[in-house]
C-alpha cells in the first residue's frame, strides 16, 4: 500500500499544473498532474502535501483544503495507492525549476483539455464542488477501466 497526496493550487481562475517530462522511468511521463507525492513516516496528509508542494514547486501552501480520497488498486502494477486530494489558494514563495517537469498556470476552463489521466478528467471537476468524495479509480496497464464514487 502506498499513501500519497495530490494538490491543485488555484489562483485567479488558474490552476498550477506540472507537465511530467523530466524524470526518468516516470509512470506519469507526458501527463499533466497536480503536485504531490508519497508520505514520509509519521506525516499527516496535510504535512505531506505541504512538503511535497514545496519540494516540487517552491511554493509554501497554507490551509490546504481536503476534498476527497481516491483508491487506485495496483496503479503502478505493484501497490494499491491511496491518495488524499487537496486544493490550496493561499501560498507564498516563487516557482522553482522543478526536477519532475514544467510548472504552468493553466486557466481552469482549459484543464480538461490537457493530456491528463482519464480518471483525472472525472475527478478534477469535483474539486470545484462543495462536497467531499471517496472514490476508486481502476487502471490496468495504464488503461482506465472505470470508477465508483460516494459523495458526502
Amino acid at each position: 500500500m502506498q499513501l500519497a497526496t495530490l494538490c491543485y493550487i488555484i489562483h485567479n481562475d488558474k490552476t498550477l499544473m506540472l507537465h511530467r517530462i523530466k524524470k526518468k522511468n516516470d509512470i506519469h511521463e507526458g501527463k499533466w498532474n497536480g503536485l504531490g507525492g508519497k508520505f514520509q513516516p509519521g506525516e499527516t496528509p496535510e504535512e505531506c502535501v505541504i512538503r511535497e508542494v514545496k519540494e516540487e514547486s517552491g511554493l509554501l501552501i497554507k490551509n490546504p483544503k481536503l476534498h476527497g480520497f481516491i483508491t487506485f488498486p495496483l496503479f503502478d502494477g505493484k501497490k494499491d495507492w491511496y491518495v488524499f486530494l487537496f486544493t490550496a489558494n493561499e501560498y507564498e514563495g516563487k516557482l522553482i525549476d522543478s526536477k519532475e517537469g514544467n510548472l504552468q498556470w493553466i486557466p481552469n476552463e482549459k484543464l480538461l483539455e490537457l493530456n491528463l489521466w482519464e480518471g483525472d478528467k472525472i475527478f478534477i471537476p469535483w474539486l470545484f464542488q462543495n462536497k467531499f468524495f471517496s472514490a476508486k479509480f481502476v487502471y490496468e496497464n495504464g488503461i482506465f477501466k472505470g470508477y465508483e464514487v460516494k459523495f458526502y
